[in-house]
């Protein structure tokens, strides 16, 4: 009995697989990570200013006047979240905005959410600015046999080619 004919991933069609190899497809036509760090900043800025804590039969409200402020900068966080993941096309002004509101959030809302929500909002703004669409062109695995790549090119551009 031999495997010579056995498929080297025989599992490789099954609906898992399938649908992992689509969201990889999908995740990497968009900013998909700085969308998961703004989306991920709007906790903690929504959560802090309405969180009751209880120390034994003490009773310490964390909710400031500014409570509706920190709600609205919270749920623009993850509008601008999911247009990162649904409309790519505005990276730059949802980049812009998330930093903006991150910092914004440092008076409004407890700290930012104590920071954490300031450190992830500036971080997933700057990655979504930093984003950018890869076209196919340019990579040297990419180009057809006896054709140069971009370093061939830098090299004679720049004057260190073999003339």
């Amino acid at each position: 009995m031999t495997s010579a004919g056995a498929p080297a991933h025989p599992h490789s069609d099954s609906g898992f697989a399938r649908a992992r190899q689509d969201f990889r497809a999908w995740r990497r036509t968009r900013p998909f990570w700085a969308g998961l760090l703004v989306l991920l900043a709007a906790a903690p800025i929504i959560y802090f200013p309405y969180y009751n804590l209880s120390l034994g039969g003490l009773s310490v409200a964390m909710s400031t006047t500014a409570g509706a402020g920190s709600l609205v900068i919270g749920l623009t966080l993850i509008v601008l979240g999911g247009l990162l993941w649904f409309q790519p096309v505005i990276r730059f002004f949802a980049g812009c905005v998330a930093v903006f509101l991150g910092v914004l959030s440092l008076p409004i809302s407890n700290f930012g959410g104590f920071f954490v929500g300031t450190l992830l909002a500036a971080a997933g703004g700057l990655l979504a600015l930093a984003w950018g669409p890869v076209d196919g062109a340019g990579h040297p695995e990419d180009a057809p046999d006896g054709a140069e790549g971009p370093s061939a090119v830098v090299s004679r551009v720049g004057g260190q080619g073999s003339e």
